[in-house]
């Protein structure tokens, strides 16, 4: 690959210039040196060490390696670590403390040696000796006789989860296992309740017992709420949202009802969930002596009720290539009782054909917009249900092509949607949406076709309820280290009689983040898709059986062009993009089928172009969507420097044109890297996905064209001629 023109003149005209440049920054970032009589420490290594991780005890050290600017220069912007002899003694002693509290209550750590790699360099050795693991063994909780016997055998119950049997004696376990015993109490009623536990080693067997005794103290129920952050502020004027109603409705918290923990967590959340408030704190009045009344106050810290946004962005990629605006407005108390009301639009121009591959020539400027506006009205029904309305209206180029030619028909939708629907959330983790959609596909022709032509493409009309449904268990949302993510999308389109489209659509998911280290997780998605059409799908496949089997007078007929192709295009599964198959474009990964209006040199009389005298004219092939859809992707995250990640990663999976058909030997196989910057927003992303070619279609013919040869699986573009394709983004791929 040549490198391009304007590097080539840089580097023949300017070299000293860049170099001088080049240095020039470094040194401004300044460039440190070891005091004279002192020396630096190069590397801390932890050898013998088996059931901890090493980085888990060096970043508990006060003898630390010198940072790497970079990862490569010592001294550039960090300062030199220093080593000194005595708080390298007191780090043996901190490395022993922790292994303690690790449940290795005869560990031993020792520096083996401390080597001199140049006069004012050193390198530090430090041997660990775990000895053997130190496990729970019995659990008791005395103190209950008192209490009914379903909420004693509760009690029992969190403290032998908190310390399950023959696990590892872990510090911070037990120390939550108090914490669990008490909040069970609490949400009991039992809001003074005191625990005292004790613990006891039997180094002999290795062995820990432990034994709690509770005082539950009186039986207690919720008293008068009282708000704060409610009236004047600083200046003497008052907030908007001075009505109380909506605010005690969110609260759900009625006097009388048996103190709960847990019911003063949900309350804090769903205040949080208004979004009209940046800080809440309910915090319960204890007296002493204690009463079985216990009031409540809520501290509220009011936010800003309305928001203006206005942004910009641009899309390059394989397909295609825009430029948008991004406007917005919130509400979050229209028209008063909290609700909330927001409106978002996205006006843009598709550059067409510049897409990554051909960056230069523009022939024609497409418009597009995206319009939507959203009312949320919380204690819709009960107190934690949130009734919503949102509708979209939309305008788009339909782009389906990897190598477009600039006279390639190009049709476009007109969108108009709405869905009406509730959302709850249960306890901190798992929420759910239930709605109603419509939603209307009109198909109009942007450039070199006339809307005469779009005979064959009929409007597509779609009513459907959706259940979504989340359990979100990961440490964070954003920037996910450990935990898990569990989602399933279930749709129920039309009804039986009615000529509108009829089908059952199922999407589960789950994602998982395993901590390797402390800077570096690993993280695994899979997807699975199931769509059942009642009243289509049958001359889909036909269409694509007569591609495969070279049917030449049934593709130039184009009989089967119908409303069945295009449901499946908004009912059917894809793969490929920069969330799903990163060496794919977007919807790359389909069923491929020449299709009139919608391929290109397939309009009219050139749909002969496409199969002549049995062979395929590939170009003609586009992404229809398909019924079956499984995804696989693994990828590990480092943390490298600051807001500086990496990635490598594999992705795979299939979309099959039948129901419940799940294609393991189509693979799809694309790896690659890519770097992240962390944002307040989430991460930038930039990824390079490799499609490895012997690992597309097992079974298939090698070669590097080989995955081409079935017209049902399309062209893919390329990158340099090669099977690359290039992905940005805001956010993690999953």
């Amino acid at each position: 690959m040549r490198m391009p023109v304007f590097f080539r003149v840089f580097l023949r005209v300017f070299p000293r210039f860049a170099l001088l440049a080049f240095a020039a920054s470094l040194g401004s970032a300044g460039c440190g040196s070891v005091p004279n009589g002192q020396t630096a420490v190069d590397a801390v290594r932890v050898h013998g060490t088996h059931a901890i991780d090493p980085d888990d005890i060096t970043d508990r050290l006060a003898t630390a390696e010198t940072p790497k600017f970079l990862g490569l220069f010592r001294g550039w912007v960090y300062d030199y670590a220093l080593y000194d002899e005595s708080v390298l003694q007191r780090d043996l002693a901190r490395i022993e403390r922790y292994y303690r509290g690790r449940g290795f209550l005869e560990a031993r750590a020792r520096a083996a040696r401390v080597t001199h790699l140049s006069a004012q360099h050193v390198r530090v050795d430090i041997v660990v000796e775990e000895g053997p693991p130190t496990v729970n063994r019995l659990v008791q909780v005395d103190g209950l006789d008192a209490l009914p016997a379903v909420d004693a055998d509760a009690v029992r119950a969190a403290a032998r989860d908190a310390l399950p049997s023959d696990a590892r004696f872990d510090e911070d376990a037990y120390k939550r296992s108090q914490d669990a015993v008490t909040r069970e109490l609490q949400d009991r009623g039992f809001a003074y309740a005191k625990l005292k536990v004790d613990a006891q080693a039997d180094l002999g067997a290795h062995a820990i017992d432990y034994h709690f005794t509770v005082t539950p103290g009186i039986h207690a129920v919720f008293g008068a709420v009282t708000l704060q952050g409610l009236g004047p502020d600083a200046a003497g004027s008052k907030p908007s949202y001075v009505d109380e109603k909506p605010i005690r409705r969110a609260i759900d918290i009625k006097e009388g009802e048996t103190y709960s923990a847990r019911a003063i967590e949900s309350a804090t959340q769903a205040l949080l969930d208004l979004e009209v408030f940046s800080s809440v704190t309910i915090e319960p009045t204890l007296s002493d002596p204690p009463t079985p009344v216990i009031p409540l106050v809520v501290r509220l810290e009011p936010a800003k009720l309305r928001l203006t946004r206005l942004g910009g962005g641009a899309e390059f990629d394989a397909i295609k290539t825009d430029v948008h605006a991004l406007l917005g407005w919130e509400d979050h108390d229209f028209l008063g009782g909290l609700r909330d009301f927001s409106v978002e639009l996205k006006p843009g121009v598709v550059l067409y054909p510049v897409r990554i591959g051909d960056c230069c020539t523009v022939d024609s400027l497409l418009p597009e917009e995206r319009l939507r506006f959203q009312l949320r009205q919380p204690g819709f029904i009960e107190a934690r249900t949130v009734g919503f309305v949102q509708p979209e209206f939309n305008i788009y180029p339909l782009q389906l092509q990897a190598n477009p030619d600039k006279n390639d028909p190009v049709v476009g939708y007109i969108e108009p949607k709405a869905a009406v629907g509730l959302n709850r959330r249960f306890g901190k983790h798992v929420n759910a949406t239930l709605s109603y959609n419509v939603q209307a596909e009109l198909p109009f022709a942007y450039v070199n076709k006339p809307d005469s032509d779009l005979a064959n493409l009929k409007d597509i009309l779609l009513l459907y309820p959706q259940l979504t449904t989340t359990l979100d268990l990961r440490d964070n949302p954003v920037h996910p280290h450990s935990g898990v993510y569990l989602s399933n999308d279930f749709q129920v389109a039309g009804f039986p009689g009615t000529g509108l489209p009829t089908d059952v659509r199922i999407q589960p998911e789950v994602r998982a983040y395993v901590p390797l280290a402390r800077d570096i997780t690993l993280a695994v998605k899979g997807k699975l898709g199931f769509l059942f059409g009642a009243s289509y799908g049958g001359d889909y496949r036909a269409d694509l059986k007569d591609v495969h089997d070279h049917n030449e007078s049934a593709v130039q007929s184009g009989a089967k062009f119908n409303t069945d192709l295009q449901t499946v295009y908004f009912r059917g599964f894809f793969s490929g993009g920069p969330s799903a198959n990163r060496g794919f474009p977007l919807r790359g990964v389909s069923p491929h089928g020449i299709v009139p209006f919608l391929s290109p040199v397939t309009g009219g009389s050139q749909v002969s172009n496409c199969l002549t005298n049995g062979t395929i004219n590939l170009a003609c092939s586009i992404p229809l969507g398909g019924f079956s859809l499984w995804e696989a992707s693994i990828e590990t995250r480092f943390d490298v420097s600051g807001p500086l990640g990496l990635v490598v990663f594999c992705d795979t999976g299939d979309v099959s044109s039948r129901e419940f058909d799940l294609r393991l030997d189509h693979l799809h196989m694309s790896c690659g890297g890519g770097v992240r910057y962390q944002t307040p927003v989430g991460p930038v992303r930039f990824d390079v996905g490799y499609r490895v070619q012997p690992l597309q279609v097992l079974g298939a013919a090698t070669g590097s064209d080989a995955f081409r040869e079935d017209p049902n699986e399309g062209i893919q573009p390329t990158f340099f001629q090669l099977p690359i394709v290039l992905a940005f983004g805001i956010g993690e791929a999953f």
